[in-house]
């Protein structure tokens, strides 16, 4: 996993995504999914692309349950942006980098 994308768990779901100072992108992923794959290098990307504005995450919903329950994720790839510990857009489902970017964009 390259380290442009953190790895959060239910212990640091906190610190690393709701105190964070900067946007954050999670990906509610797990290793058996195929659409999570799919995008898995366009995240890469994505973070290399916002560098210091944004900040790239993914969390196992198979290792980590209580942070997905509390969001409502009920479907992987799940996508969501936090602002300022904030929901500020969820989508569901595997997306281009073309419609990745647009979502970041309306936020960063």
């Amino acid at each position: 996993m390259p380290e442009q994308i953190l790895h959060v768990t239910d212990a640091s779901f906190e610190g690393d995504v709701l105190r964070s100072a900067q946007p954050v992108l999670l990906e509610f992923w797990a290793p058996w999914c195929g659409p999570c794959k799919m995008i898995a290098p366009l995240l890469d990307e994505v973070a290399k692309d916002y560098g210091d504005k944004l900040k790239v995450a993914k969390i196992d919903v198979d290792q980590h349950p209580a942070t997905p329950a509390k969001f409502g994720v009920r479907g992987i790839p799940t996508l969501i942006i936090f602002k300022n510990g904030v929901v500020a857009l969820t989508k569901v489902g595997a997306l281009s980098k073309a419609q990745i970017t647009a979502l970041v964009d309306s936020h960063v």
